[in-house]
């Protein structure tokens, strides 16, 4: 009997020392974007300094679940807001997993005129769970309790009425959603699968930010010379797979960034890459 308690007792202890470990690491009163290495796709998690958590993207496939077990507490369960970019699969596939596996509060992306069966999936999966949904266009806000401001940049309603065509051939690249997130001094610009193009089109509501998540993966049409000019960013991820079939990132992006000087990650090269910001400075963790 004494044997047992003195088991049960080390174990209690060990268990108490793992939440606090873990109440340490992950509350530690800063922002956290993790751009995560799912292969050729996109996964970005964000926790806000007060422990909200944000997902944008889910990947190609369940990768994104092991993302997040390595960024998130393990008892918790819950995602304050998840975003959907656009419906391409390297996008939308791992968010029916991690809907499945976690409570999702709110859930946005754009409009989507021809939706897939795999996005009927998601939506069927998160109207089980009573996730609230909105399609998000220019100037919709998330802001979490600690200040953390997550601003859609793109696309325009009216942009979206005129070119989401039922029955066609829409490009969903173009529609593809671009969020700003701000936290005091800190900026990060969410492109998505955006090209240069569609940035072009926003302009005037951009500036210098800090993070830069690259356009579609470093392909060539997702940047220009003009457009970097006008973000300046510090620091560039790229998130791509290893060896993938499209050469992504190419050559020309990869070029234009580092003619600007600009700290350049790729998850295939880094993995899960973290950015650990007090609002006022930054620093990566990969």
């Amino acid at each position: 009997m004494k044997k047992v308690f003195l088991i049960l007792s080390i174990l209690f202890f060990l268990l108490g020392c793992i939440l606090v470990y873990q109440n340490i690491n992950y509350n530690d009163k800063k922002l956290h974007v993790v751009i995560c290495n799912v292969g050729q796709g996109d996964a970005i998690f964000i926790r806000a300094p007060g422990g909200s958590d944000i997902l944008i993207d889910g990947g190609p496939d369940d990768s994104v679940l092991a993302c997040l077990g390595r960024h998130m507490p393990f008892w918790d369960k819950t995602l304050e807001i998840m975003i959907l970019t656009h419906s391409h699969a390297d996008h939308l596939t791992g968010l029916i997993d991690v809907a499945k596996r976690y409570a999702v509060l709110v859930f946005g992306a754009e409009k989507i005129a021809n939706p897939s069966n795999s996005y009927k999936e998601l939506i069927k999966q998160l109207e089980q769970n009573h996730t609230q949904q909105k399609f998000l266009y220019q100037d919709d806000k998330f802001i979490t309790k600690d200040g953390v401001n997550l601003k859609t940049l793109w696309p325009t309603q009216e942009w979206v009425d005129q070119n989401a065509l039922p029955g066609g051939n829409s490009n969903e690249n173009g529609l593809s959603v671009i969020e700003m997130l701000s936290y005091k001094n800190f900026k990060a610009l969410f492109t998505g699968d955006a090209q240069a193009s569609d940035i072009g089109k926003i302009e005037s509501r951009l500036g210098v930010i800090d993070l830069l998540k690259v356009p579609h993966h470093g392909s060539k049409t997702g940047l220009t010379e003009e457009v970097l000019g006008i973000l300046n960013p510090k620091i560039a991820v790229i998130s791509a797979g290893a060896k993938n079939k499209y050469g992504h990132p190419t050559a020309f992006i990869l070029n234009l960034l580092k003619s600007k000087d600009i700290k350049t990650l790729r998850t295939d090269e880094a993995g899960d890459i973290e950015i650990i910001s007090n609002g006022k400075s930054f620093l990566i963790k990969n």
